[in-house]
């Protein structure tokens, strides 16, 4: 399979330029100017073209919970919204805690085809706060543990499996929030366990990742880790970016106050945060209605931060497409977020300048669940491409798709 990518804006973390891309067996083999090949051909001009995206957080609710979700939808979601690669929390039904589990949804993912998937698996068994011992059965494919959607309550079961995790080379992922003071005070519930969590994190030398940071408290702390040489990375959310406690809706964490915004995104200017995960979260409008919280996410995730970061001039574009393809790739080990010779051929075109009204009806997604339904943002996706197959067309743009 050959493609071709001919007049367009190339961007990457480090690259901003003209160029054009060919793209065989997968894998990207020339970036050149004014390549000729017999091959299918797309005319990027008036374009750009970025790394795909590839999302540290989300949720595909396979199995158990598939009226939410499946990976046949999620994945359609995910190439929507100009994503190749996904991390997958393990809050399924049951939660995906052995290689059993793990294998059940990598076969699946492999049988649908559309993206690549990583399956993170639980830290304690089914989320049952205490049994730790399936951290050893995991094998290579399993490069993160998380318990998301809550954390593990006991500070000695979370240093005895962040232990085990050091010892067979996996990433600790964690959902900071104590539980009990979640009841009253959720600002001081993700607070509390963020420090808890990096002191644990320290203690067993092991890598840790903060998931969905919302407060300033939190990531002041993952700051001052950081500059301390703490083996530590973070990720914030779309939503917890653009939306404040002004908008109710309900996520966990909940949507913080403008301060925090504005303090999360000085961070990502200073460097301190590493990536971006949608935390994408679908759900059914009856058990919404009921109070779950989360957001369908993946679809809108470039263009309200494109529209958040790069319009409003925090940040460049080169940055965010750090944040939202270079980082999660190399994070989760994946062999793509940049566009460079040997690696694979999975990018997204944009048009940057194109304003869209988000429409939660259109979604691929099964969750319409989105507190964006009808607001407009910059930056709509035109085409993804997963090693150099067209998978993705944005329909209601198609006469801009110029390609033969």
């Amino acid at each position: 399979m050959e493609l071709l990518i001919k007049n367009v804006r190339l961007v990457d973390y480090s690259k901003d330029c003209y160029k054009d891309i060919y793209i065989k067996d997968g894998k990207i083999e020339k970036i050149e100017n004014n390549i000729e090949k017999e091959c299918k051909t797309i005319d990027g001009k008036h374009h750009v073209i970025l790394p795909s995206f590839i999302d540290s957080h989300a949720h595909f609710r396979y199995p158990g919970l598939t009226y939410k979700e499946d990976i046949e939808s999620g994945s359609l979601a995910a190439l929507g919204g100009g994503y190749t690669g996904v991390n997958l929390m393990a809050n399924a039904k049951p939660p995906i805690s052995n290689m059993e589990e793990v294998n059940e949804v990598l076969n699946e993912s492999e049988r649908i085809g559309l993206i690549d998937i990583h399956q993170t698996a639980s830290i304690t068994y089914h989320f049952n706060g205490e049994d730790i011992s399936k951290i050893d059965e995991l094998d290579d494919k399993v490069k993160v543990i998380s318990e998301d959607g809550q954390d593990v309550a006991s500070n000695i079961v979370m240093l005895k499996a962040m232990m085990k995790a050091k010892k067979n080379r996996k990433l600790v992922m964690a959902h900071c929030e104590d539980r009990e003071i979640a009841k009253i005070d959720s600002r001081l519930s993700e607070n509390l366990m963020t420090i808890r969590n990096i002191e644990l994190a320290k203690e067993a030398k092991v890598k840790f990742h903060v998931s969905h940071v919302s407060t300033k408290e939190a990531m002041d702390y993952i700051i001052c880790s950081k500059k301390k040489g703490y083996n530590i990375s973070c990720e914030v959310t779309p939503h917890h970016l653009s939306l404040t406690d002004e908008t109710k809706y309900d996520v966990n964490p909940p949507l913080r106050k403008k301060e925090d915004i504005f303090y999360l995104i000085n961070a990502i200017k200073g460097g301190y945060v590493d990536m971006i995960g949608t935390d994408h979260a679908p759900h059914s409008s009856e058990d919404k209605e009921n109070g779950a919280n989360g957001i369908s996410g993946i679809e809108t995730a470039f263009s309200v931060c494109y529209t958040t970061l790069v319009r409003n001039n925090h940040i460049s574009l080169n940055k965010l497409s750090c944040l939202m393809s270079k980082n999660p790739a190399n994070l989760l080990g994946f062999n793509k977020g940049e566009i460079r010779e040997g690696l694979d051929g999975d990018l997204v075109l944009v048009d940057l300048e194109s304003k869209y009204k988000v429409d939660s009806n259109k979604f691929y997604s099964k969750g319409k669940n989105t507190p964006f339904n009808n607001m407009e943002f910059y930056g709509e996706i035109l085409a993804t491409i997963k090693a150099g197959k067209i998978s993705y067309v944005n329909y209601n743009r198609r006469d801009c798709l110029d390609y033969r």
